[in-house]
């Protein structure tokens, strides 16, 4: 059973660095090979959760330079266009945290821990040590369905799915699978030649069919789409085996006019969106979509979306692929 700490007073979405005091170096036994343990205790994440007010105030002084800060991986990537186009993630305060805490072999800068904060709504983050501090890499990641049981001791700690050879296999392939999925037609009848399966109703399912169906949606205009891998994947090892992976994809869809045409018949983004990000119209537009996920892979390879979030994090002129 997790031990459940209570934040109080939280803002945004986000977090702030909490200096370089906290985290703990176990060193390997004298003569051994392996490398040093890092151990996060519970007062590193309570404090690095405490911190989110300072990436809330960040945000609503339009502060890129201190988001930039006091982010990393795909929440680097999203805030920095998101800010610059004046944007705003939405403010969102989370509290009632569970810590999951791995400990993880290597230096400082690379360890992390996850966060399932349960009020107003569910909701996974995801910490990085990066640089020093702690920055959020993740989140929040709305739950869509329910929260794998993760076996955390009485101060959280579980088993980072890379130390774990029964697990890390199937965790890092995850995202690759994603993409398998979401870019095979075929598999909106369910027996797709990608030989990746996901269970009728989750997210990915939809998704799918909304890919596949986006282009005729807009005709006269013509529309393409991606899937990409973005930036990488962190892994829980599960009890009795199987992992709980957080990672993200970015969907990219450019739309142009159809043939002799000089604009787009049907916008798949709003004028006040595309000048927002590119500082004027456009007529062939490429928007990047990120999908932030926290996805259960099972024993047998099976994936189930346990949590998901998509945010328009990019809109530029022309046919390029978007900023990643």
């Amino acid at each position: 059973m997790l031990r459940r700490l209570t934040a109080l007073g939280l803002g945004l979405v986000l977090l702030a660095g909490c200096g370089t005091e906290g985290l703990r170096e176990t060193p390997a036994e004298p003569g051994a090979t392996s490398p040093a343990t890092v151990e996060i205790t519970t007062a590193d994440a309570q404090a690095a959760f405490d911190g989110l007010g300072d990436l809330s105030d960040a945000w609503k002084d339009r502060d890129c330079a201190e988001i930039e800060q006091l982010t990393t991986g795909v929440e680097s990537t999203i805030g920095s266009r998101l800010c610059a186009a004046g944007r705003s993630p939405g403010p969102t305060a989370y509290r009632d945290p569970e810590f999951l805490l791995p400990g993880r072999e290597d230096g400082e800068d690379g360890a992390w821990f996850a966060v399932l904060a349960r009020k107003p709504e569910p909701a996974y983050f995801v910490f990085v040590r990066a640089d020093g501090r702690w920055r959020l890499g993740a989140g929040p990641i709305p739950l869509v369905g329910k929260a794998p049981d993760v076996g955390g001791g009485a101060d959280g700690e579980v088993i980072d799915a890379a130390a774990d050879p029964d697990t890390a296999v199937g965790a890092r392939l995850a995202p690759t699978r994603h993409v398998a999925f979401l870019t095979d037609p075929a598999g909106v009848g369910g027996d797709g030649v990608s030989g990746v399966r996901f269970a009728s109703g989750d997210p990915m399912r939809r998704l799918l069919v909304e890919l596949v169906r986006a282009p005729g949606r807009v005709r006269p205009d013509h529309l393409s789409t991606d899937v990409r891998i973005e930036g990488p994947a962190r892994a829980l090892a599960l009890p009795g085996g199987g992992s709980l992976v957080f990672h993200a994809l970015r969907v990219v869809f450019t739309q142009k006019p159809g043939s002799g045409r000089s604009s787009l018949a049907h916008p798949r983004y709003r004028a006040a969106d595309v000048r927002a990000f590119t500082g004027g119209a456009a007529t062939t537009v490429t928007g990047g979509e990120i999908l932030v996920l926290a996805t259960r892979v099972a024993k047998d390879a099976t994936m189930t979306t346990v949590g998901m979030r998509r945010v328009l994090a990019d809109i530029t002129k022309g046919s390029g692929q978007g900023s990643g």
